[in-house]
């Protein structure tokens, strides 16, 4: 007989192993089966919605209700299953690379010239006032003294009024002026029944605190007198007025509206006033004396005068006083970036 090789020992089948090996394949299927079916129950627990309906197939075509093979709701869910736990299949999305952050609501205005900047407009007296003489004669207190609460105003010879003449330029300018950027605030729009009285004008703009403030006139001198000024404030520090601090800056606020508003309609200086230099500085106005923000009044022409008057009633002239007049406006107030 030929020898014996070491590993047929090993080899040789042995009596009764192969239904050793059946049985034990036999109990660790036994013992799967039951764990299997209580994993599977436990994913549906978890991937229910608790109305017994599910998602819709994935992208990657999940069949319905089943979890993409991979997916990052996968874990969780299975973690959830074993320690009975509940844990959400859809986990909070991570911001994408990509993903650019949504830019802020831009601020009015913003990047404009007078962005930022704060105007107020008065124009002078009121349509109204004419309605309310009592009420438009009362008294008030202007610091070194007293005057009437306000006035009708003057008008040309024809009967365009001031009061109407002055609501219209001012409108004008307020629409340069916040086409530029600025918030315009009016004393009065047409929408009061008389007044303001000239106290209440000066402290709607200091309310405002406004950057400059500025009210628009038609003057009514002699016939034979003709062109534009601007009135100054002289510094009054009696009673309940002081003006001192805002004196010099309004000087500048008045040359830069003197030059501009002679450029843009190419009126001269008013040949009645100051020796003709186009400026004037008073201490009886209280729209002055009580301000204390920058601050000048505008005569834009005398409407008492033939060749004024033609300009002062034709809008596309009262147009170009709106560009003069806010063009020096805006020449100021840049200066106090």
């Amino acid at each position: 007989m030929p020898s014996e090789h070491p590993l047929d020992k090993y080899d040789a089948p042995q009596p009764g192993r192969r239904g050793m090996r059946t049985a034990t394949v036999a109990v660790v299927l036994a013992a799967m089966v039951p764990l299997s079916f209580a994993g599977w129950l436990g994913w549906q627990a978890v991937a229910g919605d608790g109305g017994g309906k599910h998602s819709t197939a994935d992208a990657a075509g999940a069949p319905t209700g089943a979890p993409a093979l991979g997916s990052p709701s996968s874990a969780p869910a299975a973690a959830g299953a074993a320690t009975g736990g509940t844990t959400s299949l859809t986990p909070t999305p991570l911001p994408s690379p990509t993903q650019k952050a949504k830019p802020l609501a831009p601020t009015p205005g913003a990047g404009k010239v007078l962005a930022g900047k704060t105007i107020v407009i008065d124009p002078g007296h009121n349509p109204g006032n004419v309605h309310y003489t009592s009420k438009i004669n009362a008294r008030v207190n202007i610091g070194n003294g007293s005057t009437d609460c306000d006035t009708t105003g003057t008008s040309t010879n024809a009967g365009y009024s001031e009061a109407n003449f002055t609501l219209d330029v001012a409108r004008r300018v307020r629409t340069i002026l916040q086409a530029e950027g600025a918030k315009v605030v009016f004393t009065q729009d047409g929408d009061r029944a008389w007044g303001p009285c000239v106290t209440e004008r000066a402290a709607i703009g200091n309310a405002a605190h406004a950057d400059a403030a500025i009210s628009i006139h038609g003057d009514g001198a002699g016939a034979s007198d003709h062109g534009f000024h601007v009135i100054l404030p002289a510094g009054v520090d009696q009673g309940a007025a002081d003006n001192l601090a805002i004196v010099a800056p309004s000087r500048t606020l008045g040359l830069d509206v003197r030059s501009a508003f002679h450029g843009a309609t190419a009126e001269p200086f008013a040949n009645y006033i100051n020796g003709g230099t186009g400026l004037d500085t008073r201490s009886d106005l209280g729209g002055l004396n009580m301000s204390k923000v920058p601050k000048v009044f505008i005569e834009c022409g005398n409407m008492r005068n033939a060749t004024d008057a033609a300009r002062m009633t034709s809008a596309s002239w009262r147009q170009l006083a709106a560009k003069g007049i806010a063009a020096g406006l805006t020449a100021f107030t840049e200066k106090a970036r």
